[in-house]
């Protein structure tokens, strides 16, 4: 059947990454990341891996010593894409997509991403912890995390989970684990209107091709339960810190 395929490939279809970012918050972060050239790149949870690409490009490729990057995740089809992104950028020869777990890697980089990956490694202190080992003596490490903007209600923490803090608490689990502060800025809510809106809409293009596929019902019902939950539960709750971080 058709369209299985389609739905399939719908399900990330509209966004550019999966985090609540802007194209110009993105480069700021990878100007703070400061890729130098031949460095070494690591992405844990990079899905498809748009900011580990435009990382590896930003230090340089064509010189005598080229940038080269890791992509690690679990999602085979995700990695497909990266890989797919790659050749299309004629990067595919300097940066590698790998299946495999996150909380697992063990290979030292100079500047290492984790970006919505904490629960990967068992929650923030936990990743804060195992990335020092990761990230090589001078280098950087890029860190996306949830926080708490604003008192959360019951029903937020049930679906974010309990360990969630506000932001100076995240600030103060970084800094008490020996990181030091480089760079600090937040998702505002025009990223993060966009990033649930394009996490919805691929599927809810589907939903209006293929009206009369059967799970179209049982797809309906998830997204207006995701939208639901967003307006009414933890828009304007829940933030995003993205911090640059050394040692």
């Amino acid at each position: 059947m058709q369209s299985i395929d389609h739905l399939a490939s719908s399900r990330y279809a509209r966004m550019r990454w999966n985090t609540p970012l802007s194209e110009e918050h993105a480069s700021l972060l990878l100007q703070r990341l400061d890729v130098r050239p031949g460095s070494r790149v690591l992405d844990l949870g990079c899905g498809w891996g748009e900011l580990l690409l435009r990382a590896v490009a930003a230090g340089g490729v064509g010189g005598p010593v080229a940038t080269r990057g890791v992509g690690v995740d679990t999602d085979d089809a995700a990695l497909a894409r990266g890989r797919r992104q790659a050749a299309g950028r004629s990067l595919n020869r300097h940066v590698a997509f790998v299946m495999g777990e996150a909380g697992a890697w063990q290979e030292p980089a100079d500047r290492v991403l984790c970006v919505g990956s904490a629960h990967a490694f068992g929650g923030t202190g936990a990743a804060l912890d195992a990335l020092a080992a990761v990230v090589r003596p001078g280098g950087r490490l890029l860190f996306g995390e949830g926080y708490w903007d604003r008192p959360a209600g019951r029903e937020a923490e049930q679906i974010f989970g309990t360990e969630v803090t506000d932001l100076p608490g995240l600030v103060e689990a970084a800094r008490e684990r020996g990181w030091r502060v480089l760079h600090l800025s937040t998702a505002d809510q025009r990223e993060w209107d966009d990033f649930e809106s394009t996490w919805l809409a691929g599927r809810q293009e589907w939903l209006l091709t293929y009206p009369e596929d059967p799970r179209a019902a049982e797809v309906r019902a998830e997204l207006d339960e995701r939208l639901r939950q967003y307006v009414s539960v933890y828009r304007g709750i829940l933030g995003l810190a993205y911090l640059v971080l050394g040692r």
